[in-house]
């Protein structure tokens, strides 16, 4: 993992760098909190940047074809302020197609995202569960990814 906030806390992002070590990567891992029903703008000028034409899109652009994306994100409210009624209107899965077809427009895996609601609130053993759901995740698609023959890091 990498945090785009330690490494551009001045959002001056170094494409190639980022470039170079998206082209080593099976998988992209956007963690992020859901934040004003989006992701946080350093993550957003990082799509802009690195994901650029001719690279990852358009003629030419099929540097990251094929990768799996995965978005992990949390929210502030709680599952239920996702529904027709409630504080945000709708359910969690009509926000999604916005970061989903970033990946797919890039041709891109996309994967179901995985969500932690009311982050802030939850448990101790709430958390715990949702960090081993991460973790089992993260594990399949190493294994998933490994070659063939070859064990998966321990």
């Amino acid at each position: 993992m990498r945090s785009l906030y330690d490494l551009y806390p001045d959002f001056s992002i170094d494409v190639d760098l980022e470039r170079r070590e998206l082209s080593a990567a099976d998988v992209l891992v956007w963690q992020c909190p859901f934040y004003w029903y989006g992701m946080p703008s350093l993550l957003h000028l990082w799509i802009e940047k690195v994901l650029g034409h001719g690279w990852a899109y358009g003629p030419g652009g099929t540097a990251v074809c094929g990768k799996k994306a995965l978005w992990v994100t949390t929210t502030g409210a709680p599952a239920e302020g996702y529904r027709p009624g409630a504080m945000h209107g709708h359910p969690f899965e009509a926000f999604v197609p916005a970061i989903s077809q970033t990946a797919v427009f890039c041709g891109m895996k996309w994967m179901p995202p995985l969500v932690v609601h009311g982050a802030h609130r939850i448990s101790n053993d709430e958390l715990d569960a949702a960090v081993g759901r991460y973790r089992a995740l993260l594990e399949r698609l190493s294994l998933t990814d490994a070659p063939r023959g070859a064990a998966p890091d321990a």
